[in-house]
């Protein structure tokens, strides 16, 4: 069942690629990358699968078991056009018709120099044999550098200024990934990609560990009281954990002074770095905007564009925000 349920994947791959993407791809002069457009139209799939999984095991309990219960559900609809933005492909493709050049110029001059790094498996042989713990061993470093740049995107304020949009949400819910600036989005895909390529991700375990970091941070935006217990909350981030994260009034003291519980998939970095922040109450997320236009922008996908652009030059001229 399972060999055929890969085959007609594989085989909706394909004629998607051959009715849709090529041609778009060959009008617009990009023939030459037709094999990375092929695993885009992957990337696609699978996305979609990840939120069809996303929505039937988390709308569900977001219904029946919610931290909190809203009126109305207006201020959703954004986070739900990000989401399909995000997971149609249509900002990754942006991504790559823009980037994919220079992507392929920089991977052929490595190539050249011999500077290619060398993957796992080429230091530890035995690997190749174990391609499970090959992938968990990915997952971690990947991990614990997008603690780091989640980190940083509170700590300097250019960056802030973009990530913000992120955190304006108060009506959190596992649609609530995706909400972000495409500048943001820009940077995170850099970073996740460049590292993977710098550390010699093999392709096969790519979108695996993007797709698995990604169904975590869609749990842990949920709207749900659902937790993995007193111990649980310290090995996996969950709702109650990334919570804290958005909460409309952080913990006080010099150490949360950028924020708490930066981390995606294993708390234990938060415990290293000092940054962990757990009470077992459930508080309001969201932000206090500065400002009317802030506040507006706060469900409106075009003005928070427009508001993040506006703030990020205010930061880069010193501007006070």
């Amino acid at each position: 069942m399972i060999q055929s349920l890969t085959d007609a994947f594989i085989a909706l791959q394909a004629w998607l690629f051959d009715a849709l993407v090529q041609p778009v791809m060959f009008a617009l002069g990009l023939g030459s990358f037709v094999e990375l457009g092929f695993d885009g139209v992957e990337f696609v799939l699978l996305g979609l699968l990840e939120l069809a999984v996303a929505y039937l095991l988390l709308r569900p309990l977001e219904a029946l078991w919610p931290a909190e219960r809203w009126a109305a559900r207006r201020a959703v609809r954004v986070d739900m056009l990000y989401t399909f933005l995000n997971r149609l492909g249509i900002v990754p493709l942006a991504v790559f018709l823009l980037l994919a050049p220079l992507f392929a110029e920089v991977e052929s001059w490595l190539r050249f120099h011999d500077l290619l790094p060398r993957q796992l498996e080429d230091l530890l042989p035995a690997l190749d044999h174990h391609p499970l713990v090959s992938f968990l061993l990915y997952l971690v470093i990947l991990d614990f550098a997008e603690y780091w740049r989640h980190r940083l995107s509170h700590v300097f304020r250019w960056w802030w200024a973009l990530h913000g949009i992120h955190h304006s949400q108060r009506q959190m819910s596992f649609w609530t990934d995706s909400r972000n600036h495409l500048a943001d989005d820009l940077i995170a895909g850099l970073w996740f990609a460049g590292l993977a390529l710098f550390i010699g991700v093999p392709p096969g375990h790519f979108i695996g560990l993007l797709i698995a970091l990604r169904l975590v941070e869609n749990l842990s935006h949920a709207n749900t009281r659902f937790d993995f217990g007193p111990i649980g909350d310290y090995l996996v981030v969950g709702p109650l954990y990334h919570r804290w994260h958005h909460a409309l009034d952080l913990p006080a003291g010099p150490r949360y002074r950028h924020g708490c519980n930066f981390a995606i998939l294993l708390p234990v970095w938060d415990v290293l770095f000092g940054t962990l922040y757990l009470e077992r109450r459930w508080p309001a997320t969201g932000l206090h905007e500065a400002s009317p236009e802030e506040s507006n922008a706060r469900d409106h996908f075009w003005a928070q564009q427009k508001l993040g652009f506006k703030l990020l030059w205010k930061a880069l001229i010193g501007k006070p925000a």
